[in-house]
């Protein structure tokens, strides 16, 4: 599974309504096409593919005084919604996905309360040290990875990112649990999203023929 559902629908939600060229306008705010695959024909996909899943709902809108063509615009459901707390929810558990999805997910871990964050990111780190526990049962880090051969540096390589799986989270938990951040229920939350006809110095600059749809 790739970050871009979860991308989508979390910034087609935060918008409340949003049209293709919002939701690719952000995700390119927030360096996304640079991390995952949230890439401007993805993201006009990944709309259209929602609406006929019933996750998203698609509206037609006049067309602008300047012309062109109607825009569609897109609000999330009741289901999209629940999908998205979902993805949410397992990709801050889930410590042996893709690097894109925990990016994705901590992108929106403040729209969960405070309390519920801190125990997904515990649930991460005992996944961690028990997948660490199973693979040090036949490798041992502190002989080095000579005594596998030059295949124990896949076995260093992993052991190396678990331990500093394990750090980052546990350094996570302890400022949100110092009162980092703003979390769901807490009052206004960062805004992370361009207004309308705000400017992105983030922008590719590359130009896709859903732009204006």
């Amino acid at each position: 599974m790739s970050a871009i559902r979860l991308l989508v629908l979390g910034a087609v939600r935060q918008h409340g309504r949003a049209h293709g060229y919002q939701v690719r306008n952000d995700l390119e705010y927030w360096g996304a096409h640079e991390w995952s695959n949230a890439k401007p024909g993805s993201i006009y996909h990944a709309l259209k593919q929602m609406a006929k899943q019933g996750l998203l709902l698609a509206h037609e809108i006049a067309p602008s005084t300047a012309g062109g063509p109607p825009r569609t615009e897109y609000e999330i459901t009741e289901v999209g919604t629940e999908e998205f707390l979902n993805l949410l929810r397992s990709n801050l558990v889930s410590y042996d996905q893709r690097p894109d999805m925990l990016s994705a997910a901590l992108g929106f871990i403040v729209d969960l309360p405070r309390g519920e964050a801190v125990e997904l990111l515990k649930r991460r780190v005992a996944g961690i040290e028990e997948w660490r526990r199973s693979v040090t049962e036949y490798y041992t880090p502190e002989e080095g990875p000579e005594q596998l051969g030059h295949i124990g540096e896949i076995m260093n390589l992993w052991v190396h990112t678990a331990d500093g799986g394990v750090e980052w989270t546990r350094g996570l938990i302890k400022r949100i649990e110092g009162g980092a951040y703003t979390f769901a229920g807490e009052g206004e939350p960062f805004v992370g999203v361009l207004a309308e006809g705000e400017e992105n110095p983030y922008a590719t600059g590359e130009t896709h023929t859903e732009d204006d749809h």
